[in-house]
């Protein structure tokens, strides 16, 4: 078991779904619905899922946590993209969050090769 609120892509991933909260709260209001709760919903599940894998016994278990976890991280990367083509953040928000987020997927991804 490992102890997740030690883990740095926990706490990263945490800061990170603050601050798709804050962006997606300047979003129309007509998709609160749509992509912003999707957006949040996503950003949520990476803190998550890191929490929840953490607390399983095996490391198999918790690679499988992470998977889940990269899978929202590009799903988050994917509505950001389309958040931009709708006008809803400017280039500036999309490469600082995409930044965030690549970083948060390059430190899953070496993490997840240790458990393996």
């Amino acid at each position: 078991m490992h102890r997740f609120r030690d883990l740095e892509i926990w706490k990263k991933s945490r800061e990170f779904c603050s601050k798709i909260y804050s962006t997606t709260s300047k979003f129309p209001e007509s998709e609160k619905f749509g992509i912003t709760n999707q957006l949040r919903r996503a950003a949520v599940s990476i803190p998550s899922n890191i929490a929840e894998g953490s607390s399983r016994k095996s490391n198999k278990d918790f690679s499988r946590f992470l998977q889940i976890t990269l899978g929202s991280a590009y799903e988050i990367e994917t509505q950001l993209l389309i958040s931009y083509d709708l006008s809803f953040i400017n280039k500036e928000e999309l490469d600082s969050l995409s930044k965030e987020l690549e970083a948060i997927i390059k430190m899953t991804s070496k993490f997840n090769s240790t458990l393996k």
